[in-house]
């Protein structure tokens, strides 16, 4: 497609997405009724947050009647509620797993639904610490769905015009529990006289019954209207239809990504980075609070189990009206600009922390519940944006991994949090430590509110990704020639030093392509990009129309694509026939042909035959490289990159190495070859690319490129003249 169609495609995606730029709104009735929807998933997803709330808020409120029956002081609960943090941020990372590939969330979070019901029965027959422990360790492992998969069902069951106010209805329920669990705490053990154990029984009975509620839920397909809505944009542009499959298109398990890879890509999004920073320092804030906010209404106000109910209730509850009321003004600001919403969640969660250690100070019981009421609210708003923002800029299958990051780093966060706040509390009291809470949470606002500035550009990558991936798969439908590896728009940056600049670049099946540079241009950098060893921060690497950008090295091996890197291809330690049962480690366990490549090896290379038995540290620079390049007779890869092959190495040698280059290729290997000297590259290649200052600034026939004095000058001087 031409840029002025692709910026039309975009701008057409976004709409799609919910992001008009209008600030329009459509009646969240109207759109389910047109759509043929129910409200049913929100009620279930919603009924299993709330049974997931109860074990959790009812040790919060019963917390000095549990420490003082089974004689626990504060250090051994906070202990126990670090290891359940730990618990809640470990389990979202194995449910992701299980759903990445299937779409089977569902199924998850009613099966994680039981087990949790079961262990708030068990609380209730707790006698020790190490009892109490293991049912929170427990219990936290079991609510990993509502973090990783609730969230991306809510997404994947209604279209981007209602979507954040699903996701503020679906916030709400969550906070209901909140309201509901301490609510029927304090009436179940204050008004009507059941202990702390008959509670738990009680609300794990209830637990079932919610769990059982929900058995209709159902998995609506991942990206059923983003991702596939975006790929049938392209259709519709294009006038073409589903593409079939090709005999020679690279296998889904092939370049799926594994979960390690994916949680790397969450990891690489710059809003990501941000948001999971943020995430940390919220952690610091909110995981601790519960805890000294519930022996601080105990010992500043004298508040018994009942009234401690009441209290949080009540915070939770200013937090549903919150939400409820600001969901329709969320919409708005989303559909407007993305990052309007961030901002927003930033702020309201600044102006929450203040509000709750204003409270901690106030000397009427009044003021004090006013302020936490209203902190309660503002806190509670940055939920359902969070969820929005985030789980926006990613692919649908990995909104789970996405979410599951957000517990790791709140987790860690609470655990500092708690760690530090029991030092706060033995020097400056209850009061003092609510008050230091507000430090981390201010912090955590102003970090959520600058992702905002990165979250435009970012949707905007997703975008382009899925619509780059529909039009791929519509020209190999059409017959179209794709390369057998393709660059677009690559970014890299070593830290903050950013190296390559929208770096295009494509080779062929069987080509030999020269990649030729000033030092420090990004050609070896590129080459790493190819090769799965740096991943880019932008743009994309596709093989064979597949997307790889993110894939392992070591996957990529399996692919066919290799690296012989300048100057570091042997592994010094290891013996010259080690080193060649190293490079035969990808062949698997075809012994007979792991030995047939080292014979090749070594009839190729008499010297090594001579030298078998030696370490490569102490092989001649000639030699290593002889080694290195064994590598890709052992492998046979369809496309091998070398990093300065001849650098250092007598011509005689070079001359023997350059003619196993030319066989290699001769047999079908793509080749692409960084090299210093540009008679050797450009006599070996009819293809070449120049780099300067990270950006290609030639592409073409290699003749074309010894025309060109400006560019080869800066390089080779005197010898650029000498050589044309």
């Amino acid at each position: 497609m031409s840029e002025l169609t692709t910026d039309a495609m975009r701008e057409r995606a976004r709409a799609t997405l919910g992001v008009s730029g209008d600030g329009h709104k459509e009646r969240f009735r109207d759109v389910v009724r047109r759509e043929h929807l129910s409200y049913y998933p929100i009620l279930a997803l919603g009924l299993l947050s709330v049974a997931d709330n109860f074990q959790g808020y009812a040790f919060t409120v019963l917390t000095p009647d549990i420490s003082r029956t089974l004689g626990l002081t504060i250090g051994a609960i906070l202990v126990g509620v670090a290891l359940k943090g730990f618990a809640t941020a470990i389990a979202p990372l194995p449910v992701a797993a299980l759903s990445q590939n299937r779409a089977r969330r569902a199924l998850l979070c009613i099966i994680t639904g039981l087990a949790w019901s079961i262990l708030t029965l068990t609380s209730g027959f707790v006698i020790s610490l190490a009892g109490l422990i293991t049912v929170l360790v427990l219990d936290g492992l079991s609510t990993g769905s509502v973090t990783s998969l609730h969230a991306p069902l809510v997404m994947d069951n209604y279209p981007p015009p209602i979507r954040v106010r699903a996701m503020s209805s679906y916030a709400a329920f969550q906070l209901l529990g909140s309201v509901a669990s301490p609510l029927l705490v304090g009436l179940l053990g204050g008004i009507a006289g059941f202990t702390w154990r008959g509670v738990f029984l009680i609300l794990g009975g209830m637990s079932v019954l919610m769990t059982v509620a929900a058995l209709g839920l159902r998995d609506p397909g991942f990206g059923k209207w983003d991702t596939d809505q975006l790929k049938a944009s392209v259709r519709e542009e294009t006038g073409a239809t589903v593409p079939a499959a090709q005999a020679d298109a690279l296998s889904a398990q092939d370049v799926a990504l594994g979960f390690w890879e994916i949680c790397r890509r969450m990891l690489l999004i710059p809003t990501n980075r941000r948001l999971y920073a943020g995430a940390a320092t919220f952690g610091m804030l909110s995981i601790p609070l519960t805890a000294f906010l519930s022996y601080f209404l105990s010992q500043r106000w004298n508040l018994g189990a009942g009234q401690r109910g009441l209290f949080f209730a009540f915070y939770s509850f200013t937090g549903v009206v919150a939400i409820l009321l600001y969901g329709g003004r969320g919409e708005r600001q989303y559909r407007e600009s993305p990052s309007k919403v961030l901002r927003a969640g930033g702020i309201a969660l600044a102006i929450g922390v203040v509000l709750a250690a204003v409270g901690a100070e106030m000397p009427v019981f009044g003021a004090m519940l006013a302020m936490f009421g209203l902190a309660g609210a503002s806190i509670a708003v940055l939920l359902p944006l969070l969820y929005i923002a985030l789980l926006s800029i990613v692919p649908a299958n990995m909104r789970p991994h996405a979410q599951a990051l957000v517990a790791i780093f709140v987790a860690i966060g609470g655990l500092l949090g708690a760690l530090l706040l029991s030092g706060f509390q033995s020097q400056f009291g209850l009061k003092g430590s609510l008050v230091a809470l507000a430090i981390p949470g201010v912090i955590g606002a102003l970090i959520v509110a600058s992702a905002g500035s990165l979250i435009e550009a970012d949707l905007d990558r997703m975008i382009d990704a899925v619509l780059e991936e529909e039009e791929i798969r519509q020209l190999r439908a059409a017959g179209s020639h794709l390369p057998m590896l393709a660059c677009k728009g690559v970014d890299f940056s070593y830290g903050q030093l950013q190296v390559l600049f929208g770096v295009d670049f494509t080779i062929d099946d069987g080509e030999m392509v020269a990649l030729l540079g000033t030092n420090g241009a990004g050609k070896s950098t590129l080459l790493k990009v190819i090769s799965g060893i740096g991943l880019p921060s932008a743009g994309s690497v596709r093989y064979r129309g597949e997307e790889i950008t993110y894939l392992d090295a070591e996957r990529r091996l399996r692919l066919g694509i290799t690296q012989v890197p300048g100057g570091h291809a042997v592994f010094g330690p290891l013996t010259v026939i080690e080193n060649l049962r190293t490079y035969g480690y990808s062949l698997g366990a075809d012994r007979k042909r792991v030995e047939a490549g080292i014979d090749t090896c070594l009839n190729t290379f008499p010297r090594l035959e001579d030298r078998r038995n030696s370490l490569a540290s102490t092989l001649s620079g000639g030699e290593q490289q002889m080694l290195g390049l064994s590598k890709a007779l052992m492998i046979k890869p369809k496309l091998l990159l070398i990093d300065e092959l001849s650098l250092g190495l007598a011509p005689v040698i070079v001359g023997q190495l350059l003619e196993l280059v030319r066989q290699i290729n001769a047999e079908g290997t793509a080749v692409v070859l960084v090299e210093q000297s540009v008679n050797i590259a450009l006599n070996l290649a009819h293809h070449a690319y120049f780099m300067e200052k990270g950006e290609v600034r030639f592409d073409g026939r290699s003749a074309d490129l010894l025309a060109r004095d400006d560019l080869l000058r800066a390089v080779f001087l005197q010898g650029a003249g000498a050589q044309k």
